[in-house]
């Protein structure tokens, strides 16, 4: 794992491509992802620079320097991310060129060789992987950024113009593009309003104006004479969930449950590849205990596995992750956390994620990365289980209250939903709501909302906001258009609980969780792997009905169904918990002064992003133990708290 940046520069001033300035200092930014080694690669006539930070994962000598040429000389890489069937893809160049001749076993120098016998985008077909890329054409003089499918690798990318011309400037994090000379740092407020809205930025945006995040399963291309930038989408994971749904299996749901065994099996020991010490978080839920089954019955000696707890009552599974772990025979770490250590790394949280980022789990996240690093360089994770086997709780309410709101007529509900308003008043604020208990948190839903959304996927949308109007709170603010807002015809024909399903497959496991796993990660200089995501376990799972993923009353009944053959039930069966914390008391108690300091009614009418009366009066009620706002006030305490550092 590692990190990426460059840029490609019209400008007339030779000194940005001096090594020793502009790509040294956008490298040196992001050295966290890459302590091990680094690279810098400079075409000056061609105004190309590329730099790479090496986290050594595979092939630890030299042959595996980046930034790497082809063979021919015609392309130049800086990769980041792991091409799991590289071994494979070698295999399959050989059988075309018996000639070739390797430097040595990376993944990277699989690629650059494919790319010379497949071309670029058949390649991305047949990497399984995760990813992000710079490659640079000698030929044509292009330069193409790529990422993978499910979107488990960042990239930035955004033209900047200066005083001597236009640069394309690129980046794994925005802190390497913001060292880019003359660098416009100008807030974008229809994405701080996103970032109200959903606790995170959604791609193709970012927190900085003209400053876009590169979309999962995406090639672009662009060159000095062309400065559109040229879009393909070589993977939809809407148009997969589409045809997978389309295209169900037809075997009981005993064979399911093999099939999906032998994928996931085959997809850990692809990702055990290692040539440096590697092991895996185990929370004691599900996902993670499933695959740490499969990761010990393929390795000969205990797996290393790691869980932090906290003392705190309903926020603690490290006790049933020890339980887990002992019956498995791992060699198991566990780290208690206080309160006190946990609050420690907050205010470290703006550094930590380039933009504002604001899912309160990035705290035991980025504690459990840093614990792991002390012992492996690799980490495999349970993520991704929720969203392919409908393992969020969230799914059963909103379907439940759906079905007793759609017995009323729509234009019944809209009258209801206008006289909840009327006298609720003008503001989202002021209205009634309606509690519904999501996984993390309770959500307090507006009345008026409820009753006047036409549809389902309407209503999904609502229930996963944190603000419904961030407009309200934003000062200049306005709502930009994401993928949550038309994806209901792009699914095709399925069941109300597949499409929240599949709405959170497509945004929020990219831009939420996956983003939350790669900068916890990675500032621990830790690489994480997530196997569910392997794109052939994830295919399968959208052609599993909806009735073998919840069965007997049981969600995610597959994996339940290929844990109970390495550990006993009692120690699995038990109400999802979450990875969670107490985040609500704490910025009541030891956090209060640090979060009256950055939203301060004088600092906010000074700094102008946000409507000073409206932050102040969710405070006062959350500080006076009256409300609990901590969805409201956590994304404005952590734009605060970045723009600190800005």
């Amino acid at each position: 794992m590692c990190g990426i940046t460059g840029f490609l520069s019209e400008s007339l001033d030779r000194s940005l491509f001096n090594n020793d300035q502009t790509i040294k200092k956008m490298s040196d930014s992001i050295s966290h992802r890459g302590p091990d080694d680094s690279g810098i690669w400079t075409s000056e006539p061609d105004g190309i620079s590329l730099a790479h930070r090496r986290l050594s994962i595979l092939d630890l000598t030299q042959a595996g320097h980046q930034p790497m040429e082809s063979i021919s000389g015609r392309y130049t890489i800086s990769f980041n991310g792991e091409i799991y069937n590289h071994i494979e893809i070698r295999a399959d160049i050989e059988n075309i060129d018996n000639s070739i001749t390797w430097k040595g076993h990376s993944d990277t120098e699989t690629i650059l060789a494919a790319f010379e016998v497949f071309g670029i985008e058949q390649s991305l077909l047949r990497f399984t992987g995760m990813f992000a890329f710079a490659l640079w054409d000698k030929k044509y003089k292009t330069l193409t950024l790529a990422r993978d499918r499910i979107g488990e690798k960042p990239l930035y990318y955004g033209w900047q113009e200066t005083k001597l011309g236009k640069s394309f400037i690129f980046s794994s994090e925005l802190k390497a593009i913001k060292c880019f000379p003359e660098f416009n740092d100008e807030i974008d407020r229809g994405s701080l309003a996103l970032l109200l809205k959903h606790g995170y930025i959604p791609d193709p945006y970012s927190i900085y104006k003209n400053i876009f995040s590169l979309q999962p399963g995406t090639m672009l291309e662009i060159s000095l004479g062309n400065k559109i930038p040229k879009i393909t989408k070589y993977w939809d994971t809407a148009e997969v969930i589409k045809k997978m749904s389309q295209n169900q299996f037809i075997g009981s749901p005993e064979d399911a449950v093999d099939e999906l065994e032998a994928l996931t099996t085959s997809a850990i020991k692809g990702q055990m590849i290692s040539d440096v010490p590697l092991g895996a978080f185990l929370s004691g839920g599900i996902d993670s205990s499933t695959i740490v089954s499969l990761m010990q019955i393929q390795s000969s000696t205990p797996i290393k596995t790691f869980t932090i707890g906290f003392n705190e009552k309903g926020f603690n599974e490290a006790k049933f992750a020890k339980s887990i772990a002992k019956h498995l025979g791992t060699d198991h770490t566990e780290l208690y956390v206080t309160a006190e250590e946990a609050l420690k790394v907050i205010p470290d949280m703006p550094s930590i994620f380039c933009e504002p980022f604001a899912d309160p789990t990035q705290i035991p996240n980025y504690i459990v990365s840093k614990l792991a690093s002390k012992d492996v360089k690799v980490s495999l994770s349970g993520d991704g289980g929720d969203e392919l086997f409908a393992g969020y709780s969230r799914y059963d309410h909103v379907n439940s209250l759906w079905k007793k709101l759609s017995y009323l007529p729509l234009p019944i509900r809209k009258t209801i939903s206008n006289s909840i308003r009327a006298v609720g008043g003008k503001s989202i604020y002021d209205h009634k709501s309606i509690q519904i208990i999501s996984d993390i948190k309770t959500k307090l839903i507006s009345g008026s909302d409820v009753f006047g959304y036409e549809t389902l996927d309407e209503l999904y949308a609502h229930v996963v906001t944190n603000i419904s109007y961030p407009e309200e709170v934003v000062i200049a603010g306005h709502t930009k258009k994401t993928k949550l807002d038309s994806l209901k015809p792009d699914f095709g024909d399925i069941s109300s609980i597949e499409l929240m399903m599949a709405t959170d497959t497509v945004s929020y496991l990219p831009d939420d969780i996956l983003t939350k796993v790669d900068r916890s990660s990675m500032r621990a200089s830790l690489e994480a792997r997530v196997p569910f995501l392997d794109h052939r376990v994830m295919e399968f799972a959208w052609s599993l009905p909806l009735s073998y993923k919840i069965r007997e009353g049981v969600s995610k009944w597959p994996l339940h169904q290929i844990l109970k053959k390495y550990i006993p039930e009692e120690l699995t069966k038990r109400k999802k918990m979450g990875f969670s914390v107490p985040l609500h008391e704490w910025i009541r108690g030891p956090l209060r002064n640090w979060c009256e300091d950055l939203i301060d009614a004088g600092r906010l009418r000074r700094e102008g992003y946000f409507n000073e009366d409206i932050v102040t009066k969710k405070w006062i009620e959350h500080r006076e133990g009256n409300k609990n706002n901590i969805t409201f006030l956590w994304p404005i305490l952590m734009f605060q708290a970045w723009l600190d550092h800005q």
